[in-house]
């Protein structure tokens, strides 16, 4: 026997009887099975997270809360003792990149302020971590693109906490449009707000990526580009207000108001605020409208149309249940996100292209 074939026949004693029947890869897929489950971890322990979050992955099928990142201690000691959280999952701020060491941890979910946004997106993608976040998605266009650039270069799926673009009313409406059911689309008006009684949060405080136009806008933003089915050319025309000069400081919007153009001179009138209560959708077509009101809660989406209701019911938190198992299904299956970065991307060059026209008080080409 020569000393090429002992080395094999030795290697294959070494491996078991698998090794003489099944190729190197079947012996992979054999010692290292495919999850059925992928991990998550949130990031930022916030309102969103402890009351939509968490419980919405009890709900999950496809993945589960693994572990959490927080800087409070006695927020992480209430998570763990709720959520069965073991020690090795828990992380701060300061020891996050470890968990590049974790296996358990497949997803890092950033729920954070904006201005944070693109700090933990990069970083869980170093780590090599798929990364979600939430909605805005950061504070500039460059932001979007640094974070995609570091999902792409590691390898690592990005996705956009956009929910309503998994939400079936919303994508019963998207159909309508698509298919020119009822005509072309002339006109849009939506509008997404509410009164925040909140005086000190960040969402008062522009440089972390307050606003009503980072955080409700981006609603109102997303109605007329998905109701008209194509993106705006311009901004119109757009104007920022606060009734509450002593909370929304230094130009930070309370309200926010524009027109978006669209192709074929296709207008959108948004509105969003802190200040008041809106939630409405408004697609005026050739052959009637398509209504929906409210068209971006948590639940209770209801719309109506020429051609009938529109109303798939739910309870709360089946939104964020099922956004987390479509978008951990594309990961195990190897699909495009259906919310990519780039869609947040789209929307954060609308953001700064109103914020440009207010200030400048023209028109703004995009």
């Amino acid at each position: 026997m020569t000393s090429f074939s002992r080395r094999n026949l030795l290697k294959s004693l070494a491996l078991g009887s698998a090794a003489v029947l099944f190729s190197p890869h079947t012996l992979l897929s054999a010692t290292r099975p495919q999850k059925t489950q992928l991990g998550v971890a949130l990031v930022g322990l916030g309102h969103y997270s402890t009351d939509l979050l968490a419980p919405a992955l009890q709900q999950t099928k496809h993945c589960y809360l693994a572990g959490i990142v927080t800087g409070t201690p006695a927020k992480a000691e209430a998570w763990k003792q709720k959520y069965n959280i073991p020690d090795k999952n828990i992380y701060n701020y300061d020891n996050f990149d470890q968990i590049a060491n974790n296996p358990d941890i497949d997803v890092v979910y950033v729920v954070l302020p904006p201005s944070m946004h693109r700090e933990y997106v990069v970083r869980a993608a170093n780590a090599g971590k798929h990364a979600w976040c939430e909605k805005p998605m950061a504070m500039t266009a460059q932001e979007c693109k640094t974070m995609i650039d570091a999902c792409n270069k590691n390898k690592k799926s990005l996705a956009i906490g956009y929910r309503m673009q998994h939400e079936p009313n919303t994508q019963e409406f998207q159909r309508l449009v698509k298919e020119k059911l009822l005509g072309n689309v002339q006109q849009v008006t939506c509008g997404a707000g509410y009164r925040d009684r909140r005086t000190d949060h960040w969402k008062q405080k522009k440089e972390m990526g307050g606003g009503a136009l980072y955080d409700m806008g981006v609603y109102s933003i997303q109605g007329a580009r998905l109701g008209t089915n194509m993106e705006p050319i311009a901004v119109v025309s757009a104007e920022t207000s606060t009734t509450r000069p002593e909370i929304y400081k230094d130009g930070l919007d309370e309200t926010t108001t524009a027109i978006l153009e669209f192709p074929g001179g296709v207008m959108a009138n948004i509105k969003t605020s802190f200040g008041e209560s809106i939630n409405y959708l408004n697609i005026s077509c050739q052959k009637g409208d398509i209504k929906l009101d409210p068209f971006q809660s948590y639940g209770g989406i209801k719309g109506s149309s020429p051609l009938g209701e529109i109303h798939h019911t739910y309870e709360v938190p089946w939104q964020q249940a099922n956004q987390m198992d479509n978008d951990a299904l594309s990961i195990m299956q190897n699909k495009p996100m259906l919310v990519p970065g780039e869609e947040g991307m789209r929307d954060i060059r609308i953001v700064e292209a109103i914020y440009k026209s207010a200030r400048t008080r023209q028109r703004v080409k995009l």
